[in-house]
């Protein structure tokens, strides 16, 4: 309180009758250092203060609660004084009575929520709201009490523990929270129990731990157990407050129980014609495991010996199957009595193991019409190749191993007899010969017999018979390919480059494969004797009879090098030039064909060049100009054109073929005129090719313009032509040319050399 304040009474939480009042003294009492003396000395039931702090237990209560009363010296029943208060609650939680400085909680105090309040105390004047004195500070602290019960948090728990475990081992841990204070009072002191679950359970009453308190505890029996905990405050005490949670505990399992079949012997009946891999009866042991622990394996330990059946086990199920491995013979064999054996896959640490049981089960073999067997499942005979029709070459059998001993019927399959070489006997089996054999051509002979009951004609087995055709001596030996032989001309006796000789030029000599070496008796053979010897070999063989062939070995007479390596055998090749091989003539030849190929085609071609174009105007069918731009070649030219036929029409008397188109058909020619004493008619010369033209079926159907080139004889002015002149180009200068400029320079220049060489 400050200077002028007084603490004047507190009030009580059980009523004011509970209240005293001491005045303090005026002077300041620090905070932070109370003494006795400065201490308040008076506490009442549940509420206590000190030097600026008051203590209040946390209440709750419809009704407010006086927390306490603040008085000043100033205040001598003047009513002019005013108590504020101000700070944390203050106006909400807390409210002080202006006149009297009474301090009232008005709200219920949770020391959960707030453990302490700090406020602020003046005196003002109520006319004026001046502070009367500077405010003082205090403190509301608000003390815990035992409100709050136990909570488990993280509950229900889940928890598990082996089967069969033993006491004391531990399950889980639960744990529980107080929101009360820790630190004032047991009001958070926790002490667990167990209130179900006793006698198999217990609990650690500090820790929380569960743990195992019964032994045997079977899964079998019980999986599943709840077990109640209780935490209770106070520790414990009696008026503490709890919490209860519950607990799941779940017992695992382990293999302690073996497999059991459901009973001790089975008895399966099975056709004698199941298939092999094909079930023929299930068995089931039962195990009170779960898992893994619950899974067997099943096998046979007796009465198998011929290793006919299996048994495995179906992964869905756990169920053992019966397998055939075997084909069963209800003739041989009609039940089986077998042991089985489950055990468990899986053994436990805890109970050791692993376990199994065993059952006896009886297979009962039931008979089915099964097909006939034969006696071997393959055939083998041999005949000769000259047997006659109907030979027995050998004999099947097949029988009905069934009860009823049905008769059996033999067939060919006549797939593997397309040429029906063979029959059989439909009752005892017996091959006979069809057809005529011949080991030349088919050595072999693979056929499949089939047998049928007669009961039953879909039973039918079947059986391969390999028939192998005997040779007899029936062909005469002869070469095995046409031979040919060479020899060197001027060779020494003795030498032939091949297989088979003639006597009179050569002696052959036998080896022991069949083949036949020749030698040359001497050496003068001449390709241009003879360039070819045909020597006739008889071949005879050892059989019975004998047989004989005659054939022909052909010789022929070659050129050879010195180490004796044949070079040439034909007699051109006597002539060509010593030193060229077959090769370089075989190019040389090449060559040349290739160049006479390439002057072909340039000849064709040129002329297709030459041969002249007729233009067909399709408008106008009538006149048609030919133009030939042909340039001449002077008058030294003498080939390009033969104009002796213009000159002298006298000697002209055959017919002339047109050049200008190709003729289809060649006709005689005609006679034709002759000219008169003059020797020259150039009017008849020129009517006697019209007229030939005219007649001419080759020509086009159009009128044509041929032009003549002729020039006429006796004409006053003489001949323009230089072909006839006596004058040479050697008469005449050309210097003259060089004088009319660059251009004819270079021609007088030619003419001057031309004559110069002349001269030379």
């Amino acid at each position: 309180c400050s200077q002028m304040l007084k603490i004047w009474c507190f009030y009580l939480l059980f009523g004011p009758q509970n209240w005293c009042s001491l005045q303090t003294a005026s002077a300041m009492i620090p905070r932070n250092r109370p003494s006795e003396g400065q201490r308040i000395l008076s506490r009442a039931k549940r509420g206590w203060v000190w030097n600026q702090m008051f203590v209040l237990e946390e209440f709750s209560g419809p009704d407010p609660i006086l927390v306490g009363r603040l008085h000043t010296d100033l205040d001598m029943g003047n009513k002019n004084i005013k108590y504020v208060l101000a700070g944390e609650g203050a106006g909400t939680i807390f409210a002080i009575n202006e006149r009297t400085g009474d301090i009232h909680a008005m709200k219920r105090l949770d020391r959960e929520e707030k453990a302490e309040y700090t406020l602020t105390a003046q005196v003002i004047d109520r006319d004026t709201d001046k502070p009367l004195e500077p405010p003082s500070e205090f403190i509301i602290k608000v003390q815990d009490i035992n409100d709050n019960p136990p909570q488990f948090i993280e509950g229900p728990y889940k928890g598990s523990v082996p089967e069969m475990s033993q006491v004391g081992t531990s399950v889980t841990r639960v744990t529980a929270t107080d929101a009360d204070d820790p630190v004032y009072g047991n009001s958070a002191r926790l002490v667990y129990s167990i209130l179900e679950g006793q006698p198999y359970f217990s609990i650690d009453q500090t820790t929380a731990i569960i743990r195992v308190a019964l032994a045997g505890m079977d899964r079998e029996m019980r999986e599943e157990y709840l077990v109640v905990i209780q935490a209770k405050d106070m520790g414990g005490h009696m008026g503490g407050l709890s919490g209860t949670t519950t607990v799941t505990v779940t017992l695992t399992d382990i293999n302690d129980n073996p497999p059991k079949f459901s009973k001790g012997s089975y008895e399966f009946t099975i056709p004698e014609d199941l298939g092999i891999g094909k079930p023929g009866g299930r068995v089931k042991a039962n195990d009170r495991d779960i898992g893994e622990n619950a899974k067997s394996a099943y096998s046979i330990i007796g009465g198998d010996e011929r290793d006919v059946f299996e048994i495995v086990t179906d992964a869905q199920t756990q169920e053992g199957i019966l397998r055939l491995k075997k084909p069963l013979d209800f003739e041989s064999k009609k039940s089986y009595n077998l042991t089985v054996v489950a055990t468990n896959i899986r053994a436990d640490s805890i109970t050791g193991g692993p376990y199994m049981d065993q059952a006896t089960v009886k297979i009962i073999i039931e008979d089915a019409d099964e097909p006939p067997v034969f006696t071997k499942s393959a055939y083998l005979f041999d005949v000769h190749e000259n047997a006659a029709i109907n030979t027995v070459i050998g004999a099947v059998a097949a029988r009905d191993q069934d009860a009823t001993h049905s008769q059996v019927r033999y067939f060919i399959d006549r797939h593997t007899d397309l040429e029906r070489q063979f029959n059989i006997n439909v009752d005892d089996g017996k091959i006979t010969l069809a057809k005529p054999l011949d080991r030349e051509t088919d050595m072999w002979h693979n056929i499949t017999v089939t047998a049928t009951e007669v009961r039953n004609h879909s039973q039918i087995s079947r059986a391969i018979v390999a028939i192998k055709v005997l040779d007899i001596n029936d062909n005469a030996p002869e070469f095995a390919t046409e031979y040919e032989a060479f020899l060197c001309e001027n060779g020494k006796p003795g030498q032939v480059r091949g297989h088979e000789s003639d006597p009179p030029v050569a002696s052959p000599s036998i080896s022991r494969d069949n083949s036949i070496s020749v030698l040359a008796k001497h050496d003068s053979f001449r390709r241009q004797k003879q360039e070819t010897y045909l020597l006739p070999i008889v071949v005879t063989d050892d059989g019975e009879p004998p047989m004989s062939s005659t054939n022909t070995l052909t010789i022929r007479v070659c050129g050879c090098s010195r180490d004796g390596t044949v070079q040439s055998c034909n007699v051109e090749a006597f002539v060509l030039p010593i030193g060229l091989s077959m090769g370089a003539l075989i190019a040389i030849l090449a060559c040349i064909i290739l160049l006479l190929v390439i002057v072909v085609l340039f000849v064709t071609l040129r002329r297709h060049k030459n041969e002249p174009l007729i233009i067909k105007d399709d408008e106008d069918v009538r006149e048609n100009i030919i133009r030939y731009d042909d340039e001449g070649g002077g008058e030294e030219d003498t080939e390009a054109f033969d104009i002796a036929t213009l000159q002298n029409p006298d000697g002209i008397n055959g017919y002339l073929p047109r050049k200008d188109i190709k003729p289809d058909l060649q006709f005689m020619p005609r006679q034709g005129q002759h000219s008169g004493p003059n020797g020259v008619d150039v009017d008849e010369f020129i009517n006697v090719r019209l007229h030939e033209a005219d007649n001419d079926p080759t020509a086009p159907p159009y009128d044509s313009i041929q032009i003549y080139g002729y020039e006429g004889r006796g004409s006053i002015a003489g001949s323009l032509s230089s072909l006839e002149t006596a004058s040479s180009d050697s008469d005449q200068n050309y210097d003259y040319l060089r004088e009319w400029g660059p251009r004819f320079r270079r021609l007088g220049e030619l003419y001057s050399v031309g004559e110069s060489d002349k001269e030379t």
